[in-house]
Formats: C-alpha cells, structure tokens, sequence
C-alpha cells in the first residue's frame, strides 16, 4: 500500500518498511531531510547510512542523499528501530532556554534566530542536539525545517520555516542568481590592513576532503562560481573591521576569500594566521571565528511582503573590538 505524506508517526519499536508518494508541497525537498521529517527521532547519520547502503529507493532505484525531489516520488523507507533514539533525553533545559533567549523574529511562516558561535545549524558527526533540533524542542509538535545553514564556528541569522510552503519560496530565492532573492550581509574583522572601498573577490571555490573527512575549501578553477565583496567599515589595532556581502553561498565562502585577499579572518583555525590568532586571543580575548551573520533581506508573496531581518554582533565580538582600541 502506498502512503501520501504525511503520515502517521511511526509506532514506538520496529518501524515497517512504507512506501510514500511524494505531494507537491515537498516537491524541491532534498531526500534527506524528507526521510529526517518521516523518521522522527532518527539521528542524520542514520539516514545517510541507510542511504548510502540502498535501503531506500526513490522509484525503485537507489538516490543520493542530496536528491531533489519531484511530485509523485515514490520513496521507500525502510524498518527502522527508533525507541532507543526516542528514549534519549532532550537537549538541556538551559541550552534550550540559550537559544530561546536568541530568537530575534517569529511570526506565522519563518523563525529567525541569532545563533550562538560554537552551536552546530543540526545535530550529527557527534553533536546530539543542533540549532534546529533544539528548536523542535522548543515547539513540540511544530513543522520546523532549516532553511539554509551556518558554520558551527560562526555567528549570527539562521532561517527556519515553520510552513512548506515558506521553506519552498524561501529556497527558490536562494537559488536565484547572484543573490537577486536574498541579500545577506556579514561583519567580520579581517586580520592586516585592508585598502579602503570595496574589493571584490569572484574567485570559484572547491569543496575537498583531508584526511579523515574533515572539509577544506580552496580557489579552484574547477569549483563553483563564488562572489564576496568586503567593505572596510572602520579600522582597529591594525586590523579591519569589515562588512561582506555575498553574491553565493558556498562553503566557507568569506572566510576562504578572506584568505585569498591576504586578509584572512580573525580567529579563523583553518583558514587563518594562527600567530596573529594567538596574539589577539592574549591581548583582547578573541577565543572564536570573528565572522557573524548580521542581516538577511528578502520578499516572500512575489515580492509583496519584505522582510529585513537583523541580528545584533555578538556580545563577545563587541568587547574584543572595543579591547583593539
């Protein structure tokens, strides 16, 4: 028998396997995060594992975990033991209450939340609970989906969709070309003395592997498209205090353009200088990336409703500029 989402939750223990009918409202959703929304519980790497070894089919055949999906899919999903994954405890009540205290807007459609620095966007490669399963938490019995994600490292605005149809015309605008749907803006201290006015980085960047499966980006002519422009907006200790706006929104975009400038980020440990990362940590306290995500401006309903969203720097940013004098 064929399902059409959404289902019914699966029965604590043993799930059965189900064959789901993708609706059109989830037409667009990547494989992974529909299977995150049917499994309720099931930590990421268990989907991906069970991807990876073919115990799920998109009409009958094997996918990628990043396949799109289209209306009238046929997804198999199969017997999954969830109770001891259900059994576990919830993030703690204080974490939760911090990223509580860190929302900045909510209404009917999308959540928006100042993200603290160290807080992965979701759970997996060890982290129990992220930003989005925190939230889910926060608003039992909620439909809640990331909308884009941030580095664990960096600060600032994180999108949530608390209706499909938001996640659906919030992602289309993500797609557009060179920003056009969602303009984004970052401040971030640049280590070294950056010339005045706007330079801009069009530099491709691609996505490889080190040993061990950690990510390192590097400019690449075989990468993907890639645009930043940094603007100096005042000058502290010999360093300069930036804002960045993006045309994309690749992987570790601004803090490998930063690199690429000869300006890397301040408190960046992969990317940056780790002498002057050490030198700022002693004299003005720096401990983390100095990279946050300040605003997010778009329109949803065709361009009839606007939204400018912003996230004050945060705290720890704001005394280690002050200590630069």
């Amino acid at each position: 028998m064929t399902d059409t989402v959404p289902s019914p939750k699966p029965a604590e223990g043993k799930t059965s396997v189900r064959l789901l009918t993708v609706p059109a409202d989830r037409a667009g959703q990547r494989l992974d995060n529909f299977l995150l929304g049917q499994l309720k519980g099931a930590p990421r790497s268990l989907v991906y594992k069970l991807v990876r070894s073919g115990q799920v089919r998109v009409n009958g055949g094997r996918a990628k975990a990043e396949r799109k999906l289209v209306e009238g899919d046929e997804v198999r999903v199969p017997p999954v033991r969830l109770t001891e994954e259900g059994d576990k405890a919830g993030p703690p009540a204080a974490f939760m209450k911090r990223l509580e205290d860190a929302i900045v807007y909510e209404d009917e459609r999308l959540l928006a939340l100042n993200k603290p620095s160290g807080v992965a966007s979701h759970g997996g490669s060890g982290i129990s609970f992220g930003a989005i399963e925190t939230l889910r938490a926060l608003r039992p019995g909620k439909t809640l989906e990331l909308v884009h994600r941030l580095d664990r490292d960096t600060s600032g605005l994180l999108i949530v969709a608390k209706k499909r149809s938001a996640l659906s015309e919030l992602q289309a605008l993500l797609r557009e070309d060179h920003g056009a749907g969602i303009r984004k803006r970052y401040l971030t201290l640049l280590v070294g003395r950056m010339p005045d006015g706007t330079m801009t980085v069009d530099a491709p960047l691609h996505v490889g592997l080190r040993q061990g499966g950690e990510r390192h980006v590097q400019v690449n002519a075989i990468g993907k498209e890639s645009i930043s422009h940094f603007s100096v907006l005042e000058r502290k200790g010999g360093h300069s205090f930036c804002e960045v706006r993006i045309e994309t929104g690749r992987t570790h975009q601004i803090r490998v353009h930063a690199q690429h400038l000869g300006h890397p980020v301040a408190g960046d440990d992969k990317y940056g200088d780790p002498d002057v990362n050490k030198r700022l940590r002693d004299q003005i306290g720096l401990k983390r990336l100095f990279l946050h995500a300040a605003s997010l401006e778009f329109s949803l309903d065709a361009g009839k409703t606007p939204y400018l969203l912003n996230a004050p720097l945060a705290e720890e940013l704001t005394e280690a500029l002050n200590r630069l004098g």
